[in-house]
């Protein structure tokens, strides 16, 4: 008897793509195979770095079709997850790590229209996302400590990804930090459907390879 191959998704992440040719290497990494965009979004206030906003947002919507997964690193989600929406985003997380109401920013998020999820940092507990999991369609495991590219994969966090499939939860998971073709095996066997990848893709000249060795099949 065979068992059931699971699709996996790949979420390329844009700020790790040329932005003086952005359009380019957005539709390179589509026609490579890519699922979805994930856009990172930083205040310099909940995580050190300054990235981008809606208008960077609904530039990109006017570009392409493809579902655009924004990920806010923002200390006061509610004020701004309408905006976002509002530019287009598809899929809108928030960390539930942020000092705001997170039902409320959920909420909103859904009444737009758009896909709601939560984000929990490496160290923190999966208990903390529990109370928001019956608002959500997806939760994002950060494998890193957000604020900066670069770092290491901490395998730890799969811990997360298993606890989620206990609870019987049925959103998507999607996984953010040290994605490459060596980690991404370890997160499909733990339950993840979603891989951000920023490197491992933009980082490449093929981007078609490198998208086919993130999803390579595998038995689930």
């Amino acid at each position: 008897m065979t068992s059931a191959v699971r699709t996996v998704k790949i979420a390329p992440s844009i700020l790790s793509a040329d932005f003086s040719r952005l359009g380019d290497e957005i539709r390179d990494a589509l026609t490579g195979g890519a699922d979805l965009l994930h856009l990172d979004v930083m205040d310099g206030h909940f995580v050190p770095n300054i990235t981008f906003g809606p208008p960077v947002v609904k530039s990109i919507r006017s570009s392409t079709d493809a579902v655009l997964d924004c990920h806010l690193m923002i200390t006061n989600p509610t004020q701004y997850v309408e905006a976002f929406c509002d530019a287009g985003a598809d899929w809108v997380s928030v960390h539930v790590e942020a000092p705001d109401d997170i039902h409320e920013a959920l909420a909103k998020i859904r009444a737009k229209g758009a896909r709601p999820g939560v984000v929990v940092n490496p160290d923190t507990p999966l208990e903390k996302a529990e109370p928001y999991l019956d608002e959500t369609g997806f939760v994002l495991v950060m494998s890193v400590f957000p604020g900066f590219g670069g770092q290491s994969f901490i395998g730890d966090v799969l811990d997360k990804v298993r606890g989620l499939k206990k609870l019987g939860y049925e959103g998507e998971i999607e996984i953010d930090g040290g994605i490459d073709p060596t980690t991404a095996p370890l997160a499909v066997e733990a339950g993840c459907d979603v891989l951000v990848a920023g490197s491992a893709v933009f980082g490449k000249d093929d981007r078609a390879s490198a998208i086919r060795a993130l999803r390579e099949p595998r038995q689930a």
